[in-house]
């Protein structure tokens, strides 16, 4: 038995699949030929499917959110891994609606390579397809970096209120304009205070100081360019916030829909204090959390640390979708 309770490390993401399937029957179909999750009950009114993925290793991301309300498919890669071009086409190609296929992509090299593959060869069979490029990370936020800010927390937002605007029936055009709309609006901070351990050596990835954390990791392990020293929990999710509003400047009285995300190691009891703390923050610049989601949704196999997610609402509309009805493995309302 390794680090990680499964027989063999090389068939940890296929076997997690058979079993989301089959615990999850009801709401989803696995197809295991070309390796990817589709929704059994898309409303009858979408006329464009939703379609996402990424690497395993972040679950409940992307896999957790196929069903009515939110992806029509979902193509999970390898451990950190894009998913195949063939996985993303295969999949596109089975729900596409006749308004054609919305892909969200998290901003990664291997996963807009991937997409754009596909989507091109969508273009040869006459599929409509259009991109949202998700690219909320504050802490890749630099002209030195030449991808731009990668895709983490914000994605599963954006996911959420895509697909209730898909289900009004919302054309392909409009809904790649709303996800655009709604990316500008939308910044992640992510710290740790301990490495993920990697399935295939059971190694941590990387070492932490005594007392300090990564300050600005990545959902694929990677680690930040700098860690701090943490004096207390209320003071480093001060500084976060802080870097955040910054970022996004929001307006005075702004709602915001939040995401408190774990990693995959930090216990919801300090998520709901770590929410607290942000929420007080925000309060007090005069921000209002309008909605909100606590707990892990967007991990990195077992990492020790935690992200904030803020969403700016410019739009009433905005909280309509994201109320909307959803019901997946992990979202349901």
């Amino acid at each position: 038995m390794g680090p990680y309770f499964a027989d063999d490390a090389a068939s940890l993401v296929s076997d997690a699949l058979v079993g989301v399937a089959r615990a999850h029957a009801d709401l989803l179909t696995l197809q295991a030929e070309h390796g990817y999750l589709r929704a059994r009950h898309p409303a009858p009114a979408r006329r464009v499917a939703v379609v996402s993925g990424g690497g395993a290793g972040h679950e409940p991301l992307h896999t957790g959110f196929v069903g009515t309300g939110m992806l029509d498919a979902a193509c999970p890669g390898r451990v950190f891994a894009s998913p195949h071009n063939r996985q993303i086409y295969e999949a596109s190609l089975a729900v596409a609606g006749s308004a054609g296929v919305l892909h969200v992509v998290k901003n990664y090299t291997g996963d807009r390579i991937n997409f754009g593959i596909a989507a091109e060869r969508l273009a040869h069979r006459g599929v409509p397809c259009a991109r949202v490029l998700v690219d909320d990370d504050l802490a890749t936020e630099s002209a030195d970096i030449a991808a731009g800010r990668r895709g983490t927390g914000g994605t599963v937002l954006i996911e959420k209120i895509l697909g209730a605007a898909a289900d009004t029936g919302m054309g392909l055009d409009e809904l790649a304009a709303l996800g655009t709309t709604l990316t500008a609006s939308c910044r992640t901070l992510a710290v740790a205070s301990a490495a993920h351990t990697a399935p295939t050596t059971g190694a941590p990835a990387f070492a932490v100081p005594e007392g300090a954390v990564e300050y600005g990791v990545g959902i694929h392990g990677e680690r930040a360019d700098h860690a701090i020293q943490v004096a207390g929990i209320g003071s480093l999710v001060e500084q976060m916030t802080h870097e955040l509003l910054y970022a996004l400047a929001p307006p005075a009285g702004a709602q915001m829909i939040v995401l408190v995300n774990g990693l995959g190691a930090v216990t919801q009891l300090e998520l709901y204090g770590i929410f607290d703390a942000l929420a007080r923050h925000l309060e007090a610049r005069g921000c209002e959390v309008a909605r909100n989601l606590v707990g892990n949704y967007v991990t990195a196999l077992d990492m020790r640390g935690f992200s904030l997610t803020l969403l700016v609402v410019d739009d009433p509309q905005t909280l309509r979708y994201y109320d909307a009805p959803v019901r997946t493995a992990v979202l349901h309302w």
